[in-house]
């Protein structure tokens, strides 16, 4: 017999402890190296070029594929899409996205075989990039169905049956969401509250998630809910395809933010919905590890329309600093605006280097790029972001200054300052810069964890300490030898690198293997220095990753000039990016390393402490809060909803 929906419910949120939160985190994560890692390698002081160089390339067909559905994107761009109007109105408008349905731009990433376009990571991402420049909402909205949305785990991990069911609906009519944050969990799944309680073959979906992209107009949702063991249901964290119009589903609140302006994102409460167990994904507990999967790849989605910003800030900066001038120069000619106009040039071109490299590993399927992925969505969000700021600062008052208000006094309507709104979420979205850092560095130093973990766990007893110190010492024997000399300190080594009439990149390279393996002896000093509070030290490690994404930048950008120089595409002018751009990454490298072990890492530490006791209170003081009045976190009650439906499915 089906249980009432008037069931007693469950806590708002799972009270756990640190130790508990890490363990399930660490149960989700993917624990096998099957493939070789450019990245991880690069972490453990071994360069290893080979793996990206000579730089991969799709095959002819996909090439071709790719390039004619671009040129159709790029005219339905030009001529249907009105940013100005997206922005104006806060609403993509339904002919827009009716328009983007006909042209298959939901299933650019799904097999043909199901009616999408099939298309390579790499040509996905080249159309994120061009239309996220024509409406970062738009990208925004094509990247949630696909890259995190419904799509991507089914294809990963789906039966044949959900394939054959949702894929052709997901391809051509239907939008989907992704729903893992709660009102009160974000990056701590362990707290996870929604639950999905067994009922026959069925389960009962209770719970509310907070910041649903799409979820305001998806027809299909993947939602993430913790089904509470018993007999014959192991229990865990599971994923499920949930019909956003069932019964019980209610769309309380469409967000709005200080940027994108027109995503559909919203608040969805779950109230006894009732959802076949064929609807489920994977095993029961395997949620984590499939939203994890999903964006080993769904990360490479934001970095490429960073890429698609980085292009556009370039054309504008070029044109706008040519025109502007200045004591009677134009303004590009003046050092301190030029230095700006040098960083975002390069910068462009190293991120472009970074998700077409990263894009095309990750269709060949020959590398893992869990680690990869990582740093191109860290590293990309991060330059993103410093790229639209330098842009607002080389326009002055115009770069604070509206579009529309441009337009209405006469000059071109550059949206610079909405574009550095658009792009602020991007540091947050889909992991925010700090849990990438943690992310990464877990991945980073995962073989030292493999054969020190268990010296450095309390929970461990003392012959399996012993067993560890054993295992660590033989792995330790073998690998420090490997950091003390190599091929970047050999004058001619990656000879190829510096052609005849070309700028030397060749020294760049050898720059990156001498890092690299002062990387991987700065890493395991501190491993040696803090062993079991290692992961206390959230600046080190912080340091840490943004150095490996330095040196993967760099080593991106000298591969893809070279490939460019190789095709006869504006080689020459790909070394001087890359060389300007290698030069700028080695001053910031640098000064990472100085900053592990020279920092104010404890000083803040006090203060913060002192913040959160009231010490400084007083410096509070002489100032009006503007906030309303409400809680920190609304409340997050299991429970039927008292609110009108805001869903609103777009057919």
């Amino acid at each position: 017999m089906s249980a009432p929906h008037n069931t007693p419910q469950v806590p708002q949120a799972p009270k756990v402890t640190e130790r508990e939160a890490r363990r399930v985190a660490e149960a989700a994560r993917e624990q096998d190296w099957r493939k070789p890692s450019f990245a991880k390698e690069l972490f453990l002081g071994r360069f290893r070029l080979d793996l990206i160089h000579p730089h991969p390339l799709p095959p002819p067909d996909d090439i071709r594929r790719g390039e004619e559905f671009l040129a159709r994107l790029r005219a339905f761009c030009e001529t249907h899409i009105d940013s100005a109007r997206i922005e104006r109105e806060a609403r993509i408008p339904d002919e827009v996205i009716s328009g983007l349905k006909e042209l298959g731009a939901l299933g650019m990433k799904i097999e043909t075989k199901y009616g999408g376009l099939g298309l390579t990571q790499v040509y996905y991402n080249k159309a994120l990039a061009l239309v996220g420049s024509a409406s970062p909402a738009i990208g925004a909205l094509l990247s949630a169905h696909q890259s995190i949305g419904v799509p991507q785990p089914l294809k990963i991990f789906g039966t044949q049956e959900q394939k054959d069911v949702y894929l052709p609906r997901l391809a051509t009519t239907d939008i989907s969401a992704f729903l893992l944050t709660e009102p009160d969990v974000g990056s701590d799944p362990a707290r996870l509250a929604t639950t999905a309680v067994p009922d026959g073959p069925d389960y009962l979906l209770d719970g509310v998630k907070l910041w649903t992209t799409n979820g305001v107009v998806a027809d299909l949702l993947v939602v993430m809910a913790r089904v509470p063991a018993s007999e014959g249901h192991p229990g865990g964290i599971t994923a499920f395809v949930v019909e956003a119009d069932a019964p019980g589903v209610t769309v309380e609140h469409r967000n709005a933010f200080m940027g994108l302006r027109g995503i559909e994102n919203g608040v969805t409460r779950f109230h006894g919905v009732r959802v076949p167990g064929a609807c489920r994904i994977g095993p029961e507990g395997a949620g984590l590890k499939i939203a994890l999967t999903t964006l080993n790849t769904g990360r490479l989605s934001l970095p490429a329309m960073c890429v698609g910003v980085g292009k556009w800030s370039l054309k504008i900066a070029r044109e706008w600093s040519a025109v502007r001038e200045q004591w009677g120069r134009p303004v590009a000619k003046h050092e301190a605006v030029g230095s700006k106009i040098s960083f975002i040039a390069a910068t462009t071109f190293a991120l472009e280097a970074i998700v077409d490299l990263s894009s095309q590993m990750a269709d060949e399927d020959r590398n893992d790029i869990r680690i990869e992925a990582a740093l191109a969505k860290l590293y990309g969000s991060e330059m993103g972001w410093r790229i639209a700021d330098e842009l607002v600062q080389i326009r002055g008052g115009r770069g604070f200054e509206t579009a529309e208000s441009l337009a209405a006094r006469g000059e071109r309507a550059v949206p610079a300052e909405q574009m550095l709104r658009d792009m602020r979420i991007n540091r947050i979205f889909e992991g925010s810069t700090e849990i990438m850092h943690l992310l990464i560095a877990r991945e980073a130093v995962d073989a030292h964890l493999k054969v020190a973990g268990d010296i450095i766990d309390p929970d461990k007893p003392l012959g399996a300490k012993a067993k560890a110190g054993a295992n660590a010492a033989g792995f330790y024997a073998r690998w420090l030898p490997q950091l003390v000399t190599g091929a970047g300190q050999l004058p001619r080594t990656y000879g190829e690198f510096h052609p005849a009439g070309h700028r030397d990149l060749s020294g760049h390279l050898r720059y990156v293997e001498r890092c690299s393996r002062k990387l991987a002896r700065s890493t395991f000093y501190a491993m040696s220095r803090w062993q079991g509070r290692m992961e206390t030290k959230q600046g080190f490690l912080g340091r840490i990753v943004d150095i490996g994404a330095e040196l993967f930048a760099m080593s991106a950008a000298c591969v893809r000039a070279e490939h460019l120089r190789g095709a006869g595409e504006h080689g020459r002018e790909a070394y001087q990016l890359a060389d300007a751009f290698c030069r700028q990454a080695r001053v910031r490298v640098e000064e990472l390393f100085t900053r592990l072990w020279s920092n104010t890492d404890d000083l803040d530490r006090r203060v913060v402490d002192g913040v959160l006791s009231g010490t400084y209170s007083w410096l509070e003081e002489g100032v009006i809060d503007p906030s309303g009045e409400g809680p920190w976190i609304a409340d997050a009650t299991p429970g039927p909803s008292v609110q009108e439906n805001q869903h609103r499915p777009l057919r």
